[in-house]
């Protein structure tokens, strides 16, 4: 079963954005990172958590635990339309190949052009091909008062 597929269709009728879904084997550990305009708060996890453990007794998706959270301060970016969210903010890249003899990169994302990433970094603007993109977070701010 497609649990992931699963688990996009169902949080976007929740309101929610299935970020990202770890599964441990040995475990049996399913870890599931929600999202949404405006941020995650606990009612919104224990809500998402309610309703998917019904709806995996329902589908017969065996586990031990289930945990549901939101990604983070530094929140992965994995689909295009990621790219696309968080233009203005600032992301560390870590690439499969090299990109400017560097596979690690941080700079302000700029969007997502023909299947690019355009991020500007301190020695410039770089194009990044989405498939290159082995991992990218964006880069917690906080603001002191």
């Amino acid at each position: 079963m497609d649990i992931a597929g699963l688990l996009e269709r169902t949080l976007l009728g929740l309101g929610y954005e299935l970020v990202d879904l770890e599964a441990s084997p040995r475990a049996r550990i399913l870890r599931v990172f929600i999202d949404r305009p405006g941020g995650i708060d606990v009612e919104d996890c224990a809500g998402v958590s309610n309703h998917l453990t019904r709806l995996f007794a329902v589908e017969g998706i065996d586990y031990d635990r289930l945990e549901v959270s939101s990604p983070g301060l530094d929140r992965p970016l994995k689909k295009e339309s990621d790219f696309v969210r968080f233009a203005g903010e600032e992301v560390q890249f870590k690439l499969h190949l090299p990109v400017g003899n560097a596979r690690k990169l941080k700079g302000v994302l700029q969007g997502v052009v023909a299947g690019k990433v355009q991020v500007v970094t301190a020695q410039g603007p770089v194009e990044i091909a989405l498939e290159n993109v082995e991992r990218a977070r964006l880069v917690p701010r906080i603001e002191w008062r």
